[in-house]
């Protein structure tokens, strides 16, 4: 069983992959025009996708990389450089800006009425990032009770993704525009420094296995 530092940090990584805050605007604009029960039906089904995609490749991730033969420590490599390059565009406010085009070509396909799971679960909430970041963590987590931990902190922050959207309105007030461009910032350093350690192990892994 993982140490409290492997469980918070397992947490951490998950939480800025996923970005709750910074998909709270999106939420409300996918839903502009819906009452509260309809958005929180959206919020509830978007989140429900979203959990189920991630422990999928909690529990399977590694499966579905050796039937490619791609080994745990390059996949850690390379999805350590899409974290990187996830915090880059954080750090720089260009994710806020690639989400609202998702958004937009939702909207212009006449997709709203689907818009939980296109593009709210897929790819907002789960996407290459945070599908990257579980299978990685997955390697960590070795065993069936380090595994049950892993899908436990998965639906924690599925669980703060949903009450942000179900609070949408109020956390984007209380932000505002200010508050949320450095929050998004000071959350991309530590994706930053998180991708660096994940490069670092992988690479580490490829030579001594070499």
């Amino acid at each position: 069983m993982p140490g409290f530092d492997a469980l918070l940090n397992a947490f951490v990584t998950l939480l800025v992959t996923v970005d709750p805050f910074g998909l709270a605007p999106l939420f409300l604009a996918l839903t502009a025009g819906m009452g509260r029960a309809e958005r929180n039906q959206v919020a509830v089904r978007a989140s429900l996708i979203g959990l189920g995609v991630l422990v999928l490749f909690a529990l399977a991730g590694s499966a579905i990389l050796g039937l490619l033969g791609i080994t745990l420590p390059a996949f850690r490599v390379a999805g350590g450089l899409l974290l990187f390059y996830i915090a880059f565009e954080m750090i720089f406010e260009r994710r806020q800006e690639r989400h609202e085009r998702s958004a937009e070509r939702a909207t212009t396909r006449d997709m709203i009425a689907d818009v939980a799971t296109f593009p709210l679960a897929i790819p907002l909430i789960a996407g290459p990032g945070a599908i990257s970041a579980t299978v990685l963590l997955s390697g960590s987590f070795a065993g069936a009770a380090s595994l049950v931990a892993l899908t436990l902190i998965i639906a924690a922050v599925i669980a703060v993704t949903y009450a942000v959207f179900v609070l949408a309105e109020r956390i984007e007030r209380f932000l505002g525009e200010t508050g949320r461009s450095i929050l998004t910032r000071l959350l991309g350093v530590l994706l930053a420094a998180l991708a660096v350690q994940f490069v670092a192990d992988g690479t580490r892994a490829l030579v001594n296995a070499g």
